[in-house]
């Protein structure tokens, strides 16, 4: 913990800084890649719809503990399907069977008629032994499944509104506003990506879920955002572009930002295990893979993605090009004088160290041979050329003789102290 607060220190400091501004080309390509693959699989593979948004027939078995292994639920899916080819029930055909707990099995089927769902229930008891009582079926129509859509459009419509509008009035700049949105349109493609790859199905669990993450990845921008703010306020004191302000604010809410998202993922992972490994399908592996993968999203979009989009938004701004240039300009001002940081005298130096970008002949001067002139060697150091010393101020010849000060030989008044003053 002591190295990580102390790097934390360095980074808030400036002493340690991670250039993630300008290297922002790198990070777009690396969230291209991820957003493409994202859209590949929604494209080819699609999202798998709970049955709340397409309807359909669920049905609940509970069997004995020691029955629920992977040989029951396949029984019970070739049961059902075979029963739906000989008695002509297409609905039933693809059943999605699998394990929800510890003692209950999960079939869905697309809408039946009152005499189909009879005819599946019957096959569903005879497949995992149980009588009726421990069978349950529940239909759903697509109609709320509709309503259940289009309210989670309405509602994130509603939302990316008032945060357009929040981030506008906070900072009183519409392009914080454009990168925030671009930083949350990037978390939802990859949530939804995820969810299209991995086959999970998308309830209104995931809905919730996708709407917290989305105030969970505002929240962090807009913490870097502020501390930007911060920094920029006197760019023309502090001599520093608006990209260094902006790197700097990132560099110093780094730390805050990995142990917020640690913290809030561990739980949130601990949750999807839980509900992937031991509890199976429900509403709790919906809303924590929706969590995982969107907090895990926010917390990079808002460091790699939404600052450098802010400062390439910024940077078009003839006030931020006219500072940036202005305090480029100061900067070489500085450093017109070659030899102003003259080091300090040691024994073993050499005679003339010449700078690195001084013109160097390739075969320098050495001593001078015996009749006085210099001769070239091939050697890379170069000796000063002899000349005449100059003598400092103390060791110049005197113009004229200095004679004692007449002065010297009266008595001189001495400076009474302030109390004294005016008495005689």
């Amino acid at each position: 913990m002591g190295k990580l607060s102390n790097l934390g220190h360095a980074l808030y400091e400036g002493t340690v800084s991670i250039d993630f501004v300008g290297r922002k080309w790198l990070w777009y390509a690396f969230s291209g890649v991820i957003v493409l693959a994202a859209v590949a699989g929604l494209a080819i593979r699609g999202v798998n719809l709970g049955i709340e948004f397409e309807g359909g027939v669920e049905y609940q078995v509970s069997v004995a503990s020691g029955q629920m292994t992977d040989a029951t639920v396949e029984k019970i899916r070739d049961s059902v399907a075979s029963a739906a080819e000989s008695e002509d029930i297409p609905a039933a055909l693809s059943p999605i069977v699998n394990t929800s707990g510890k003692d209950t099995i999960r079939i869905q089927t697309e809408p039946l008629t009152n005499t189909e769902s009879d005819t599946i229930s019957s096959v569903i008891q005879k497949a995992a032994g149980v009588d009726e009582r421990a069978l349950s079926a529940d239909a759903i129509g697509a109609t709320w499944g509709a309503q259940v859509a289009n309210r989670a459009l309405l509602g994130l419509a509603v939302f990316l509104v008032l945060v357009v509008l929040f981030i506008w009035a906070y900072f009183r700049e519409w392009k914080m506003s454009v990168a925030a949105i671009v930083a949350l349109a990037h978390d939802l493609v990859i949530t939804i990506g995820i969810y299209a790859l991995s086959g999970f199905e998308v309830t209104p669990a995931t809905v919730t879920g996708i709407l917290t993450i989305l105030g969970f990845s505002l929240y962090d921008t807009v913490v870097v955002f502020d501390k930007v703010r911060e920094n920029s306020k006197n760019l023309a004191r502090t001599r520093q572009t608006y990209a260094e302000a902006a790197n700097l604010a990132v560099n110093q809410t780094l730390v805050r930002s990995i142990n917020t998202s640690v913290v809030a993922l561990l739980p949130v992972g601990a949750l999807l295990y839980v509900g992937v490994a031991t509890l199976g399908s429900g509403a709790l592996k919906d809303l924590s893979l929706a969590l995982f993968v969107g907090m895990a999203a926010g917390a990079y979009s808002s460091i790699f993605i939404a600052t450098p989009l802010l400062v390439q938004l910024k940077e078009l701004e003839p006030g931020i090009r006219t500072g940036d240039a202005r305090a480029m300009r100061h900067r070489q001002r500085q450093q017109v004088d070659r030899y102003a940081a003259v080091p300090a005298f040691s024994e073993d130096m050499p005679l003339l160290d010449a700078p690195e970008d001084l013109d160097v002949p390739d075969e320098p001067y050495d001593d001078a041979d015996d009749d006085g002139e210099p001769e070239r060697t091939g050697s890379t150091a170069m000796r000063a050329p002899v000349r005449t010393p100059r003598s400092t101020a103390g060791e110049r010849p005197a113009s004229r003789a200095v004679s004692p000060s007449a002065s010297a030989k009266r008595a001189q008044p001495s400076r009474k102290p302030r109390s004294q003053r005016g008495k005689r």
